[in-house]
This record gives structure tokens, C-alpha cells and sequence, in this order.
């Protein structure tokens, strides 16, 4: 239940706007990379003081405002008094557990997404980060919950001018950083794909105990990437229909794109867990058949002894007038009895293919 409901007690009590840090965990010092661009022009800084981004607020070219580690209030209450974010604003971006979400404000958006890490087999599970993106008329401001560059291959796109990034607006930075997410859901499917398919001949093969909690702790991950991905939809669907003025009708043909994408992560989440609820359900068949033909083996064999127990009963009361106690011939004739007993049932049970 932790991974899917945390504390929010930190922040009872508190005033609408009041901004506090909703995660328990130690993050790493927040780090602000700037970059200016346009089709001629790039400038990427390393942001020391946040009075070094004024000058590019009001630039006619396209500047984006990476912020990687969000645990400093103080810093992010900061940045956004200087691009006019709204106080409640500033409070879902600080909150880490804040359902994925777009909201249109006018001057700006705001679009709150879950990205998801590589299937770690060591702890048997899937690392969720909360990447938030403010979309203005000249700028994006993207808030990562910890310090990594997970936005590397866009920035490369953009120091090597390829593709279409530096040649369009702000809004198609936004559908960019939409998109590479989106990506990366499919990059963990295709691992969590594998794991699944190991595990499915394994419990085909040999289904051992640690196979049903490791199907469990799957299913579980599908539950928390269930969560993660299907608002997103909803989000993208906002992004490409809605009236906004931030977003070209140029760029809302990529955002279809990324719909569809959408769609179909989605559809392989759905697809995962139902295999999982199958496959548990083969392993409690395979538990059940294994135990069943233990079974079926010691009632044979308690089967062909019951005759056998009888004839020994019979000639071990000891009473005094049995006449094969002094026949020279009783006990091989006994043995031969009971072998011949045994053989015959075997026999039996061969032919009806109980064995």
C-alpha cells in the first residue's frame, strides 16, 4: 500500500498556496541548466543565482529552464514569482505525489507527468519520478523530482540543431519532452515484456514458491504503471484539442502522434496484467497438479498394500489350530500370493493409465 497511497500528513494544517516539501526522502542540491536558442542563436549556462534568468525572460527566442531536484523551496517559490506561476501552482510541482494532470491558465500551462525507470531485478520493481512542465509563450520550465539528465537526448537535438526543435516555438519543446517520456514507457515495457516472458516459461517448467511472489510483485508494478500512464491520455488529449494560444495547430499534429502512443502503452499495460492473472493462475494449476500426482502415487501404493496388510493380519493372530502354520510350504506360498496380488493390481491400474 505505501508504493500507492503516501503520507500527505506533512502538509495538513497548511494554508492553500503553502509551499512544503511532500517527500520524506533526502534529495540531492537543486540544479538550474538554462538554454536559449533559436534557429541561429544557443546559449546553455549552468544557473548559478536565479537573477541570471530575467534577460531571457522577455526574449523573442525560446528558452528552457531545466530545474533537477525539487527539496528547495525556497528556490523554486523563487522561480516562480519571476514567470508569474500561481502559488498553488508552485505547491503541485513541490507535491511529488500530485496525479498526472494539465491545467491551462492563460499565460502559461501546467502539465504534471509520471516517468518511470528501467525494472531493477534486485529489488524487484519500478522507480517513478514526477517531471513537471510549464508551458509559456516563449519559454519551458521543466521540474524534475531528482538530479539525472533525463532529458539528455533532447539537449543534444538542440546544441546540434537537428530536427525541427530550434526552427518552432516553445510549444514544440513542450510536445518534445511529452514525447521522450512517453518513450521511456515503452523502453521499461520492453523490459518488464522480457521479465514476463522468463517467468511465464518458468512457470510452465518448474513453478518453485518464489514464483508467486515475484508474479505478485509484478502485478503490482502493472498497478502502479496503471496509475502512472493513464491520465496521460486524458492529458495529451487536452494538449492537442484544447484552445489554447500557446499550442500551434502545427504542433497539435506531433501531440496526435503522441496520443497514439499513448494509446498503445496503455493497451501493453492492460495486455501485462492480464498475462500475470493468467499466469498465477497456471502456477496455482501446476502447484495443484504436482500435488495431485504425489497424491495419486501414494494411493497407488497404498492401494496395492491393503491386500497385503489383510494376509499378513490374518496369519499373524496366532491362533492355534491353523492348519498352513505347519505346512511346510505356507510362507513361500504366502509371498507368492501377495506378489502375484501386487502385480495383478499394477497391472490394473496400467491399463486403466492411472500410472
Amino acid at each position: 500500500m505505501p508504493r500507492f497511497m503516501k503520507k500527505r500528513s506533512k502538509g495538513a494544517g497548511l494554508q492553500p498556496g503553502a509551499l512544503a516539501h511532500m517527500d520524506e526522502k533526502e534529495i540531492e542540491k537543486t540544479k538550474i541548466t538554462l538554454i536559449d536558442y533559436d534557429e541561429i542563436r544557443f546559449q546553455e549556462t549552468e544557473i548559478k543565482t536565479l537573477d541570471e534568468t530575467l534577460p531571457f525572460k522577455d526574449r523573442s527566442t525560446v528558452t528552457w529552464v531545466d530545474v533537477e531536484g525539487i527539496n528547495q523551496v525556497k528556490i523554486l517559490e523563487k522561480l516562480g514569482k519571476y514567470f508569474g506561476l500561481h502559488p498553488l501552482v508552485v505547491e503541485d510541482i513541490l507535491n511529488l505525489e500530485e496525479r498526472p494532470k494539465v491545467e491551462d491558465f492563460g499565460d502559461y500551462i501546467l502539465i504534471i507527468l509520471k516517468i518511470p525507470y528501467h525494472y531493477d531485478n534486485k529489488i524487484n520493481g519500478i522507480e517513478i519520478e514526477q517531471i513537471s512542465l510549464v508551458l509559456g509563450p516563449n519559454f519551458v520550465v521543466s521540474f524534475q523530482e531528482r538530479v539525472g539528465d533525463v532529458f539528455r537526448p533532447i539537449r543534444e537535438q538542440i546544441r546540434e540543431n537537428k530536427g525541427r526543435i530550434r526552427k518552432s516555438g516553445a510549444d514544440f519543446l513542450a510536445y518534445t519532452l511529452v514525447d521522450s517520456i512517453v518513450d521511456t514507457y515503452f523502453t521499461v515495457l520492453e523490459e518488464l515484456g522480457e521479465h514476463i516472458e522468463s517467468l511465464e516459461e518458468e512457470v510452465v517448467t518448474k513453478p518453485l514458491p518464489e514464483t508467486s511472489q515475484m508474479i505478485h510483485n509484478l502485478k503490482r508494478e502493472m498497478i502502479l504503471m496503471r496509475k502512472s500512464v493513464w491520465p496521460f491520455r486524458e492529458i495529451v488529449g487536452v494538449l492537442e484539442k484544447g484552445q489554447s494560444l500557446l499550442i500551434q495547430d502545427s504542433t497539435k499534429i506531433f501531440l496526435s502522434d503522441v496520443y497514439d502512443h499513448t494509446i498503445e502503452v496503455i493497451e501493453t499495460v492492460e495486455i501485462f496484467r492480464d498475462m500475470l492473472s493468467s499466469m498465477l493462475d497456471l502456477y496455482l494449476s501446476s502447484v495443484s497438479n504436482k500435488t495431485n500426482e504425489v497424491m495419486k502415487v501414494l494411493t497407488i501404493i497404498a492401494t496395492i498394500f491393503i491386500p497385503l496388510t489383510f494376509i499378513t493380519g490374518v496369519y499373524g493372530m496366532n491362533f492355534r489350530y491353523m492348519p498352513e502354520l505347519r505346512w511346510c510350504w505356507g510362507y513361500p506360498m504366502v509371498w507368492l500370493v501377495m506378489i502375484g496380488i501386487g502385480v495383478l493390481m499394477l497391472s490394473y491400474f496400467w491399463k486403466k493409465k492411472w500410472l
